[in-house]
């Protein structure tokens, strides 16, 4: 039963660590998108990488869960939270400039 739960959830741990992909959405479909609208999708990404990534190391944390599916979410998210953190970084020293 434990096994079976941790599957389902590093299926959903890839899953919305795959969820940020879709802010690429507007731009390949060619819409525009208001100042709010794109406030509110940067924010849902930061919140989908942070779930991504907790529910990720949930899984990789015990040596029996571990399999391919949470490694690869797991990655993915790491990937994510860098760039998070590199973008973060970025606006900071344009704001102290």
């Amino acid at each position: 039963m434990e096994k079976k739960k941790l599957q389902s959830v590093s299926i959903a741990a890839l899953i919305v660590s795959i969820l940020p992909l879709a802010a690429l959405a507007p731009s390949l479909l060619h819409l525009s998108l208001s100042d709010g609208d794109r406030t509110t999708w940067a924010g849902a990404n930061v919140v989908f990488v942070l779930l991504g990534l907790i529910l990720s190391v949930v899984c990789v944390r015990s040596r029996e869960s571990r399999s391919i599916i949470n490694i690869v979410s797991t990655a993915i998210s790491v990937f994510w939270l860098l760039l998070v953190g590199i973008v973060a970084l970025a606006m900071f020293l344009t704001f102290v400039q």
